[in-house]
């Protein structure tokens, strides 16, 4: 994604330091900004994916796999579909990206149970 955003700043003129084009300056302003916003947010989403699959994976390593394949599948398609210029297709195959966040809380939840069980 991020080799993506650089080819993006090339194809739209959006020289460094500039994070999202002003559309009063560029005229493919909201192109570059679809294309730099899908890959913010999954920069976002980067901690939660991660602390969610390491503590789920130590009790569900299997189940923890899949979730994280469909996971990051989704979330290569909500890029893609964000970086159309349209950001409601984003939501085409990446909403299910958020099916896999949910089971991945659900093995985190369950490793937390059984830590306090003992």
């Amino acid at each position: 994604m991020g080799a993506q955003v650089g080819r993006a700043r090339k194809r739209y003129n959006v020289q460094f330091p500039t994070l999202y084009a002003i559309e009063s300056e560029n005229k493919d302003a909201k192109l570059f900004n679809c294309v730099q916003r899908g890959h913010q947010n999954s920069l976002e989403m980067m901690p939660m994916y991660f602390i969610l699959m390491i503590l789920g994976g130590l009790k569900h390593p299997c189940i923890c796999t899949g979730l994280g394949l469909l996971y990051n599948i989704s979330r290569f398609f909500y890029f893609k579909g964000y970086s159309t210029g349209d950001p409601m297709k984003r939501l085409t195959i990446g909403k299910y990206g958020f099916l896999g966040l949910l089971g991945l809380m659900i093995c985190t939840i369950s490793f937390g149970v059984t830590l306090i069980r003992g």
